[in-house]
């Protein structure tokens, strides 16, 4: 019994040592690696914006009464001119066939007084009363006619018709605060958005120019992003900016043009605006061959003997599937592109060459939600 156990543990020693032998002969994990480049990409930073048209008149009453008549419909096209509604004139046709009649009275008057003054049977004093009073009631009828004339609303733009506010049989006047409706030029529309005081210093250092409106005149076209997440096909430009820092927000304001020759977006559409951020010559380290450590950004780098080692990188942006490296890597260094969870610094690997097009290239998404 004793041989055998002998035996026993002479053979678990012996298979003890060829597995530890089979380790140390183990060849280094093959890990693909990639040589740096420096690329020229565009990234893209985004702000929640509110579109206008680039006009937007309000329609309101200039005297009161009650609307007669709608002549349009909301959304409709309507021309400069155009009417819109006309309110019920009949008192003021009444007042107005009064304050004629006080013109004859007043006139008659002149009449008769004339040749009295002439023949000097009267003072001259009395004629000139009696113009007066003439004149004040000429000056009655005008302002009666010129409220007929304000009981047709016309369009003071060419555009499109907003919410219509009050209806027929609706008592409105001057005093309102709701306009009847708004009619809106959408040919071109406005796209408001803010730069909190950070970013308008990055875009004061960073737009070519020598003043506010060279950097604006010399900045490249922005996208807009519409609210179903669409980027819309027209190109906008930015037109101008306040250039003063809002107290009450710490922001500065800026103004956006986009032309709107289908009219697909209008008053009150929010969405954002998108601005694009050159980067020429840029170290770019897909975020694949990253990992973090400590608050810290990490790679590795492929060292002497295929040994690696870590480095800490900081990052100036994201585009896409790409760190933008402000520092800790230099181009034409070699870095391990993926499987950086299975590594530790020191080790020795068996580097397997990978191009930096396809190791930057993004890994395409197999299942979505």
């Amino acid at each position: 019994m004793l041989s055998l156990s002998l035996l026993a543990i002479t053979f678990i020693s012996c298979g003890d040592n060829k597995s530890e032998q089979a380790q140390q002969q183990a060849p280094p994990p093959t890990i693909p690696v990639t040589q740096l480049q420096t690329k020229t990409v565009t990234g893209y930073k985004e702000y929640p914006t509110n579109i206008e048209g680039i006009i937007n008149s309000a329609v309101r009453a200039k005297t009161s009464g009650y609307i007669q008549k709608v002549l349009v419909d909301e959304g409709e096209k309507v021309r400069k001119g155009q009417v819109l509604f006309r309110l019920e004139t009949q008192s003021l046709s009444q007042d107005a066939g009064a304050a004629k009649a006080r013109i004859n009275v007043a006139q008659v008057e002149v009449d008769k007084l004339v040749p009295l003054v002439e023949k000097n049977i009267i003072s001259p004093v009395q004629l000139e009363t009696a113009k007066a009073n003439l004149q004040q009631a000429k000056a009655n009828y005008s302002s009666v006619s010129a409220n007929i004339g304000y009981a047709t609303m016309k369009s003071p733009v060419n555009g499109f018709v907003g919410m219509i506010n009050f209806r027929e049989g609706a008592l409105i006047s001057p005093s309102d605060q709701t306009p009847l409706t708004t009619v809106s030029d959408i040919s071109k529309v406005y796209a408001f958005f803010s730069l909190n005081e950070t970013q308008y210093l990055d875009f004061l250092q960073n737009a070519k120019g020598k003043n506010l409106k060279e950097k604006i005149a010399n900045f490249a076209p922005v996208n807009l992003i519409l609210a179903n997440g669409s980027t819309y096909e027209e190109k906008g430009k930015i037109e101008t900016s306040s250039g003063q820092i809002n107290q009450s927000t710490g922001t500065v304001s800026f103004r956006a043009v986009f032309d709107n020759p289908n009219q697909l977006v209008t008053n009150g559409n929010s969405g954002k605006i998108q601005i694009p951020a050159v980067y020429e010559n840029a170290i770019v380290i897909p975020q694949d061959a990253t990992f973090e450590q400590q608050g810290n950004i990490m790679i590795f780098k492929l060292a002497e003997n295929n040994t690696i080692k870590t480095a800490i990188i900081k990052v100036k942006t994201t585009v896409d599937n790409l760190y933008v490296v402000e520092s800790g890597v230099d181009a034409k260094e070699t870095i391990i592109v993926s499987g950086v969870g299975k590594l530790k610094n020191g080790m020795v690997i068996t580097p397997q060459n990978k191009s930096f097009d396809e190791a930057i290239k993004p890994i395409p998404t197999l299942f979505k939600n």
